[in-house]
């Protein structure tokens, strides 16, 4: 079963980090984000190495169970496991922009900002969700850095974010003389003016910090590496993992990589803290 240590293998065992380039539109930032998928949808299913883009679609339709597009959260959704959300950034420090959609410690089949394929791609209430961060320097094709980390060590309970979206739509409401509408956004006043002609779209433009300044009390960004892959979880989630992926990680014959048990900031209440598993492989 396709997991991120299954993945973090694979992208040991390929480090040579030439992501695909993709040429076709006219927004670079997409386009590349797009080649970081190509990438990550290969790790975890170990088909660098696949020429035949027929076999490499029946792997891929084995391996996951939904496959999204740039407006709705996930990216990905492996079979019968986690959901992953892949984002692209051109420095590894920068805060990562998710737009209207708020950090997600799980995902959820009941959210609005799903789509109906997302939903109805397998029978599930929740997913752990899983965010790959990778960071490919302006002007190259070079992945220098890519963490998969799962997003409940670092963002909160959904309903801290949904109480600011709640408080701002009901002061919305709250103006006289307009008409509200409910979108899946914070939401749309239509009429604002005499005539009835002017609409206004408020929209989330959510962003969270990158891994590399929220983790940097476990891990420090090694500026002279020409590649770091880091990998965090709740040591409940590794336990949980199939065991035969642990020993392969916890055996793995590389002087690269590191496996190290941490003590993890609770994003819910930081002066508690949580057991977690803190897997590098650094060249």
């Amino acid at each position: 079963m396709a997991n991120p240590l299954t993945a973090f293998i694979t992208i040991v065992n390929n480090y040579q980090m030439a992501i695909q380039h993709i040429t076709h539109g006219n927004n670079r930032a997409n386009n590349m984000g797009e080649g970081l998928e190509s990438f990550i949808k290969d790790a975890f299913a170990n088909t660098f190495d696949e020429t035949n883009e027929q076999m490499k679609l029946e792997t891929f339709s084995r391996v996951y169970a939904y496959s999204g597009n740039k407006n709705n959260p996930p990216d990905l959704i492996l079979q019968n496991s986690d959901a992953i959300e892949i984002k692209k950034l051109e420095s590894h420090n920068t805060a990562i922009a998710l737009n209207s959609s708020y950090p997600k410690a799980k995902l959820f089949a009941n959210s609005t900002m799903i789509t109906t394929a997302c939903r109805a791609c397998e029978t599930w209430v929740e997913k752990d969700m899983l965010y790959a961060i990778g960071n490919v320097p302006k002007n190259t094709h070079q992945l220098k850095s890519l963490w998969l980390v799962y997003g409940d060590c670092f963002c909160a309970d959904k309903e801290v974010y949904e109480r600011i979206q709640q408080t701002i739509s009901s002061g919305i409401t709250s103006i006289p003389n307009v008409e509200f509408t409910q979108t899946n956004e914070l939401g749309k006043i239509k009429k604002v003016d005499p005539l009835g002609i002017t609409d206004l779209r408020i929209r989330g433009m959510w962003h969270i910090e990158n891994p590399t300044k929220i983790f940097n009390y476990l891990y420090r960004y090694d500026e002279t590496a020409s590649f770091q892959l880091i990998c965090l979880m709740r040591k409940e989630k590794y336990e949980s993992l199939p065991l035969a992926d642990r020993n392969a990680i916890e055996n793995l014959n590389n002087l690269h990589v590191s496996l190290s048990d941490v003590r993890i900031k609770n994003p819910n209440n930081p002066v508690q803290l949580m057991d977690g598993k803190l897997i590098v492989f650094k060249i």
